[in-house]
């Protein structure tokens, strides 16, 4: 069964390690060391240098179409034999946004609501960032929908770092 992993940065060696994960994004400001796992080859892995910002500000890197484009590419690529780990600095707002988005992408079928429920659900602390759903939902021309379906399971519980946690894309 394909799934998706995702976690914060301090998790990521166990969460690969765990999972037997063999792909891999990254989503965290640029210049950020990230230290790839050994089991996760290069061209397995896609980095994506953005900010964890909604609005533009001034020295940091907007979430954008481009971003967004990456992300869709390298998972619709997925063959999903393996799982596959996505994960930001703190594993609550762009990896968790990441999740949401891959999940929608590779199920286009599936309502909206229900994968944020399913998030809710993994994931407490989830909060997605806004503005990579807002790219994803006018990309993937959910009219609105993913937007929406974030908006309805609201800020999560405050947390330091998020737990790592599983969606399944079936």
């Amino acid at each position: 069964m394909p799934t998706l992993h995702v976690c914060a940065l301090s998790r990521l060696p166990e969460t690969v390690a765990t999972t037997g994960a063999r792909r891999m994004v990254t989503l965290i400001n640029a210049g950020t060391p990230v230290t790839r796992p050994p089991a996760i080859a290069e061209t397995d892995h896609l980095f994506v240098g953005i900010s964890d910002i909604t609005d533009a500000l001034d020295g940091h890197v907007l979430p954008d179409e481009v971003h967004v484009r990456r992300l869709l590419d390298f998972v619709r690529d997925w063959d999903r034999a393996q799982p596959l780990v996505i994960h930001c600095y703190a594993g609550i707002s762009r990896s968790t946004a990441a999740g949401f988005i891959a999940a929608c992408a590779l199920r286009p079928d599936r309502d909206e609501a229900e994968i944020a429920r399913e998030l809710r659900e993994a994931s407490p602390s989830a909060t997605p960032n806004r503005r990579l759903v807002a790219v994803a939902d006018a990309l993937l021309g959910r009219d609105g929908r993913m937007v929406a379906a974030v908006a309805s399971i609201g800020r999560g519980a405050d947390a330091f770092e998020g737990e790592p946690f599983s969606l399944t894309v079936e």
